[in-house]
Order: C-alpha cells, then structure tokens, then sequence
C-alpha cells in the first residue's frame, strides 16, 4: 500500500508539473515574442553601416593603388590627393611636399597631405555605405564575379556623376578652375581606374558584411 500510495503522489506531482508547463506555454505564446529576433526585408541600416566601415579599407586599398601607380610613372606618390586637394585649396595645392620656397600654408605641407588622406578615407567610407548596401540588395546570393561586376558598375557611376556632373561645374565655379577634372593632372582613366578598385575591394570584402541572425546555442 505504500508503494502504491507513493507512486499515485508522484503520479500527481507530475501531472501538476505538465499543467505548470502548459500553463507556462500558453502565456509566452500569448506574449508573441520571438525566439529570435529577425529583420523583416532587406536589414537596410545593417549593410549601411558595416558598409561605411569596409568603405574606409577599400579606400585605403584604392590610394595604396594610386600611391604605387604615380610611384611607378614617375610622379608624386600622393600626386592624387594633391589634385583632390585643389577642391578646398585651390591651385595652391599642386606642387604640396615638393615646393622649394616657401609654403603659401601656415601649416606643414606633410600635414595637410596627411589630412589629405584622412578626408580621401573618410569620403572612401560614406561611399562604402552605397557600395555595399547595393551589393548586398542584388548580388549577395549571387557569385563573385557578379560581385565584381556590380562593384566596377558603381565605380563608374559615381565616376561619372561625380567628375563630369557635379566637379566638372562646381569646382570652376568655387575655386576658378578644374583641376579635378582636367586630364593634365589627373587622366580620365586614372580616375575611372581608382574607382573602380574601390568597388573591386567593397565586392571583394562583401561576404564579410553579410548579415547572420544570432541563434541561441540551445536551438
């Protein structure tokens, strides 16, 4: 009888601990949280921000391009970010880190050169932004080769819409010339090539940025 008495108390524990735990399922039913929480469509601000930050590497990958492209040609290694310089300095900028006489600055030509390079990363980093949230929205199932293509497609348009539609007017306009855009300092194809290895390097760091829903480790 013991036994007996002993097995139907535990008989009934357990059906009070089922109850408990239906009970229990039924309320974090009715609570409708997710287990996991998933974005819903395309994570737009995701791919956008690890996009301004995979944007300042290809950036770097893109000047270290240059640096040894004007290197080997027998120009300036910073020759680039003279000529970009000439937006906020004027021709005043071109003969930077090689003049003889006396700088026209009251700082350093190092040190303007060096920010040179910060604000050439810094841009390279808010393009990186629509480099990769493009990529990723069309191609990110895609192989890489369509990768590449879409990341030599969007060097070129923002080569394109940012020479000839935007400097090409507003540089004359602000400083009285177009150094940017005039093939004496920097060819066309100079310009092309630099962007189009920054979407080379923003295709090829792609599946670096890719977004992965956390799992719990008990699923």
């Amino acid at each position: 009888m013991a036994d007996q008495s002993s097995i139907q108390d535990k008989q009934k524990t357990l059906d009070q601990l089922k109850a408990q735990v239906k009970s229990l399922e039924t309320d974090l039913a009715a609570s409708d949280i997710p287990r996991d929480w998933k974005p819903r469509g395309f994570y737009s601000m995701y791919y956008v921000t690890v996009g301004f930050v995979l944007g300042g590497f290809a950036a770097m990958v893109s000047l270290l391009f240059n640096v040894i492209g004007s290197t080997v040609a027998g120009k300036y290694p910073l020759e680039i970010i003279r000529v970009y310089l000439t937006f906020p300095l004027g021709e005043k900028a071109l003969p930077l880190g090689s003049q003889t006489g006396a700088s026209p600055f009251v700082i350093d030509d190092g040190l303007i050169l060096a920010l040179g390079c910060c604000l050439y990363i810094g841009t390279g980093m808010v393009l990186g932004s629509l480099f990769h949230a493009v990529i990723a929205r069309f191609a990110e199932d895609k192989s890489m080769a369509v990768k590449l293509i879409w990341g030599t497609a969007l060097g070129t348009v923002v080569w394109f819409v940012n020479y000839y539609l935007i400097l090409s007017w507003l540089q004359p306009s602000m400083f009285g010339g177009n150094w940017i855009t005039d093939g004496k300092y920097l060819p066309w194809w100079v310009a092309l090539a630099t962007h189009i290895v920054f979407g080379w390097s923003m295709a090829l760091m792609e599946p670096f940025g890719a977004y992965v829903p956390y799992k719990r480790p008990t699923d």
